[in-house]
């Protein structure tokens, strides 16, 4: 499937295009600036476009008021229509984050409770008890979602919500012909719903990707036949950032063998994990790593891992946000994107992953680990790439049986004779198309 063979390219709307952190009710065509980074997006290499909240909100966007009208600092629904179409005429897909676990306290719904209270015919669409009374003063208690108040969690496994959010689905692919979802908090929701949108969405569109929003635990509770495509593994995120911070590759390595190794205990063979080195919701991966000389790294690892694999925008020039100081440091707005030698090199990594089946689809398997060097293999068919990656400040020459005498960097075009050893340079990355 497209999502399969995509790179993706995250944007924060609300972010991105400098909105005011409340609702100020002041419409705005804001969401039209994205249009000016197609063309960058293209150059990366991206296939897809993962647009985080953009209908009305509260503020930051998963606050929903209404999810069939697109926010009014970002501008009207005609605005995201031209957007889509002008992505799609690129070839480039787009996935929405769809918000369904809860929704803003402005949220029309609930209005109705806070106005009717017993009598509104939306007082199971929450949580709620007239028992008790909320820290707003509602008259009355709700569930919020993981203590937050201000995101009023929903009732899915009340018929009337499920169909709701459906056919809400339903209105979005046909307004605006997007293309998959990313269910924010999908850890949270009813396993039944996720089994039912996957159903109503493959009616849709056959080839309509879900990949849900995950943290820890087995990721095979929600990816799978009748649940999502994919999810996001943060077991690796942290893997890459806290191997190279510490000088201890050996950390990725053992998630990498521990979900797609080749032993049958292995815990996600088959399938496609949304990889990312940072997003809207952790310290950017420039301000968390240590040595800045380890971004080309943490990205050659990236894109060469099994998986999908994700850009946060701002993060391939190198932007820096630390979550210490509140999600907006995360979430900057941009006049234009940047380009430099660090977007070079994700640009050549993306057009290796594009022409290289293996690295899309390859299985995967260890070839050498120490604690600052690493190579895997990844095979498809007949095709062996091997990735080569050396965390040190410090030259390296790698000792190993590569299966064949000579390869082709799928980075730089050189060709590479393993005769005698490989050596690294220091903070290098290879991609080595093996011969015969």
């Amino acid at each position: 499937m497209w999502y399969d063979e995509s790179v993706f390219y995250q944007i924060y709307p609300l972010g991105l295009c400098g909105a005011p952190q409340a609702n100020d009710g002041v419409q705005e065509h804001r969401l039209r600036r994205i249009l000016d980074w197609i063309p960058h997006i293209e150059k990366l290499g991206c296939g897809a476009v993962l647009l985080n909240p953009l209908f009305e909100s509260d503020a930051h966007g998963y606050d929903t008021r209404d999810y069939r009208r697109v926010d009014t600092r970002l501008g009207t629904n005609g605005d995201l229509k031209e957007l889509v179409a002008a992505l799609h005429e690129r070839g480039i897909r787009v996935v929405l984050d769809g918000v369904f676990n809860h929704v803003g306290r402005g949220f029309w719904a609930f209005r109705d409770v806070q106005e009717k209270k017993w009598d509104s015919p939306y007082r199971d669409w929450f949580h709620i008890s007239f028992d008790g009374n909320s820290g707003y003063n509602d008259g009355f208690w709700y569930e919020g979602w993981e203590g937050h108040f201000e995101l009023v969690k929903l009732n899915l496994r009340n018929g009337a919500v499920a169909d709701y959010l459906l056919d809400t689905v339903r209105f979005w692919v046909e307004e605006f012909g997007i293309d998959g979802l990313r269910l924010d908090v999908a850890y949270c929701l009813d396993r039944d719903f996720i089994a039912r949108l996957r159903q109503f969405c493959c009616s849709l569109r056959p080839d309509f990707f879900l990949v849900g929003e995950t943290l820890h635990g087995d990721y095979n509770q929600w990816v799978g036949e009748g649940k999502c495509h994919s999810c996001t593994n943060y077991e690796c995120y942290k893997g890459l950032y806290s191997s190279l911070n510490d000088l201890n590759l050996f950390e990725i390595g053992h998630s990498l063998r521990r979900q797609f190794g080749s032993e049958p205990w292995c815990l996600y063979r088959g399938k496609k994990l949304l990889n990312f080195v940072d997003n809207h919701d952790v310290t950017r991966v420039a301000s968390i790593l240590r040595n800045p000389a380890h971004l080309p790294v943490i990205y050659g690892l990236l894109f060469a891992m099994p998986g999908i694999p994700c850009i946060y925008y701002g993060s391939e020039w190198g932007a820096q946000g630390d979550k210490t100081h509140g999600d907006a440091a995360l979430r900057a707005a941009f006049e234009r994107p940047q380009w430099n030698g660090l977007t070079d090199t994700i640009a050549a990594m993306a057009a290796a992953r594009r022409r290289s089946a293996a690295l899309r689809d390859g299985e995967y398997a260890e070839v050498l680990l120490t604690n600052r060097q690493y190579i895997f293999e990844r095979r498809c068919g007949d095709e062996r790439v091997l990735c080569a990656v050396n965390a040190d400040a410090a030259p390296y020459t790698a000792h190993f049986n590569a299966g064949c005498g000579r390869a082709v960097d799928l980075l730089t075009g050189e060709g590479h004779d393993f005769g005698g050893g490989s050596e690294l340079a220091p903070y290098s990355v290879h991609y080595w198309l093996c011969e015969g």
